[in-house]
């Protein structure tokens, strides 16, 4: 396993973590995963699953570098506490590595959200301050209203098929020492990345390289020097396949060839505002999600 440093946090995290979106294998699908040294483990309150990462964690604790996210309906200051101290209970554990904001809430100020933030870090409940689906104009603001710490990582969708992130904010993230958290890294689907891929490319390299098709496309996206991968694995055989992903690279033309001709897909800016301004009026209504 390949590690890269947390921003610039001296910190190393493994290149491929494991993500637990609508995860349901149990404890010893992420046990092996600890044990094969991907040690990041994502979750969410959102998710429902931080419960089965705080049992699977509970033995590799200081080895495990657990990352959770508080939903955008607990932005406010109050809320936001109370919501960590409610995931630290369901984890087991006393600190929380990145707590991330899991969306922007268009509808609490930034400020009191980012001073909640901080004031956790100064209690030592959360290690790190992340956030996820920012925008750089989002993270901009998310930054300039912390005074004691830094924003350390943002988590985006980002895959061979799903490139929206190489408009801009890989760039951002790059310049300002921010850490990419790829989730969706295998597409919802794998088969979504097989259906991209009617000249058959990723059976070709991988057949090439001695891989499987998902290790070749994780590859790909790893490579990029400050993203690191979270898919989700739910048998031991899936986590052991993922982390073969790491410890090696592609050639610069097998790159090359995934990159122009795997078709994929990039949000325009006009697309990209609309969904935002669909999730404000959302969160003006009350749906906090």
């Amino acid at each position: 396993m390949n590690y890269k440093e947390l921003a610039n946090t001296g910190v190393q995290l493994p290149e491929i973590g494991f993500g637990t979106w609508r995860y349901n294998g149990g404890t010893e699908p992420l046990k092996k995963a600890i044990e094969l040294g991907a040690v990041l483990i994502d979750t969410a309150e959102a998710y429902g699953t931080e419960e089965v990462v705080g049992d699977a964690i509970r033995e590799f604790r200081s080895r495990v570098f657990v990352a959770t996210k508080v939903s955008p309906r607990n932005f406010r200051r109050v809320d936001l506490l109370r919501a960590a101290d409610q995931s630290l209970q369901r984890l087991r554990t006393s600190y929380i590595d990145l707590y991330q904001l899991h969306w922007p809430n268009y509808t609490v100020s930034i400020e009191e959200t980012m001073a909640a933030m901080e004031e956790l870090a100064d209690a030592g409940k959360i290690r790190f301050i992340g956030v996820s689906n920012f925008s750089a104009r989002e993270l901009d603001q998310a930054q300039m209203a912390l005074s004691r710490h830094r924003i350390v990582s943002n988590q985006i969708r980002y895959s061979l098929i799903e490139r929206t992130a190489e408009k801009g904010m890989l760039d951002y993230c790059k310049h300002n020492q921010i850490t990419v958290l790829a989730f969706s890294p295998l597409g919802e689907n794998f088969s979504n990345i097989k259906a991209a891929d009617p000249e058959r490319v990723l059976a070709k390299v991988a057949a090439a390289t001695g891989r499987t098709e998902a290790q070749v496309a994780l590859n790909w996206l790893i490579a990029k020097d400050n993203v690191c991968a979270i898919p989700k694995a739910s048998t031991g055989e899936h986590v052991i396949e993922d982390c073969e992903a790491s410890g090696w690279r592609l050639s610069r033309s097998q790159y090359e060839l995934l990159d122009a001709r795997i078709r994929f897909k990039q949000r325009g800016n006009l697309e990209s505002a609309a969904r935002r301004f669909a999730r404000h009026l959302l969160q003006l209504a009350g749906r906090q999600i």
